[in-house]
């Protein structure tokens, strides 16, 4: 999902005229000062926050069991006694299934980019760095797997995988290492020969100390912010997924999952066959907007 460039604009203005306010403070300070003036993306943390510790304090906030239900009470509608959210199509409390699964979907939307961001920003660096042939080997492997469209890529690789939270997790991973290799060389590149890291090659540091003290803090805010924008990316992904039956499986609660389980039920309840999707899309949302917001104010300081 794309934010419309007028409201990104409209972000970046306000926050770079309020730069000029102050001068002479570091980088990480202006990033802070600067995130805490920025009301949309407070407000989206505040969200995936709240979201965050839902989830997390699920064995105490759900009021039942999210694998048992009742085929007495199936379906039904939201506000009923003791079931705040409706139920199911097998009868089980839809506000504890969608506790409970939320679990699984940020597992799903979080652990792929972390392991992409490190894999691949580790590549890019290199790549970027080291130029020559190895740079030539790196890219070229990864403009191999930029020849699919990601949902297909994802989709190819968990069908010849199998079902299964890990196969999901290792397809999403190959699906977002490119991406982050490219970004990552791209941004070595840009900084590999400025004056500091030739002043420290000419000082006799060695390419690691160099890749370490100079280049990597200087690439580590792009390859972040980036990496944030793809959490949203990668949980409607891994929804897709589980939707398709190629990721987590019954009787396992999870967004996606319950997406694909309930569709029979969106004539009869419609709304609570909405519910796994709303959140799906909430989260989204939210963590498009959170890098959308870090990306502004790291820009600005540069």
């Amino acid at each position: 999902m794309n934010v419309p460039d007028t409201v990104v604009t409209g972000r970046a203005a306000a926050l770079a005229a309020d730069d000029s306010l102050v001068q002479g403070e570091g980088f990480w300070l202006g990033i802070r000062r600067r995130l805490l003036r920025d009301r949309l993306t407070l407000c989206c943390a505040a969200v995936l926050a709240l979201m965050l510790l839902a989830i997390l304090s699920a064995p105490w906030l759900a009021p039942g069991d999210p694998y048992q239900g009742s085929m007495l009470q199936r379906l039904r509608p939201i506000g009923t006694p003791g079931h705040l959210l409706g139920t199911d199509e097998l009868g089980r409390d839809m506000l504890t299934r969608l506790l409970y699964g939320g679990r699984l979907s940020w597992l799903l939307g979080i652990t792929p980019v972390l392991i992409a961001m490190v894999v691949g920003g580790a590549l890019g660096i290199v790549a970027g760095f080291a130029g020559g042939w190895l740079n030539m080997v790196i890219m070229r492997t990864t403009d191999v797997f930029y020849a699919f469209p990601s949902v297909l890529l994802a989709v190819a690789i968990s069908g010849a995988l199998g079902p299964g939270i890990g196969n999901a997790i290792l397809s999403l991973c190959l699906v977002f290492v490119p991406q982050i290799i490219r970004v990552a060389e791209t941004a070595t590149t840009a900084v590999r020969n400025l004056d500091y890291v030739e002043s420290a090659r000419a000082n006799g540091a060695s390419a690691w100390a160099n890749i370490w003290h100079q280049i990597l803090p200087n690439v580590l805010g792009t390859i972040f912010t980036y990496s944030t924008s793809l959490v949203s990316v990668s949980m409607v992904l891994a929804s897709g997924l589980s939707f398709l039956g190629l990721g987590s499986r019954p009787p396992d609660a999870e967004w996606g999952l319950m997406l694909n389980t309930l569709r029979t039920a969106v004539y009869l309840q419609p709304m609570i066959a909405l519910l796994p999707g709303l959140c799906i899309f909430v989260t989204s949302v939210c963590f498009n907007l959170l890098s959308e917001g870090l990306r502004s104010a790291m820009e600005l300081k540069r």
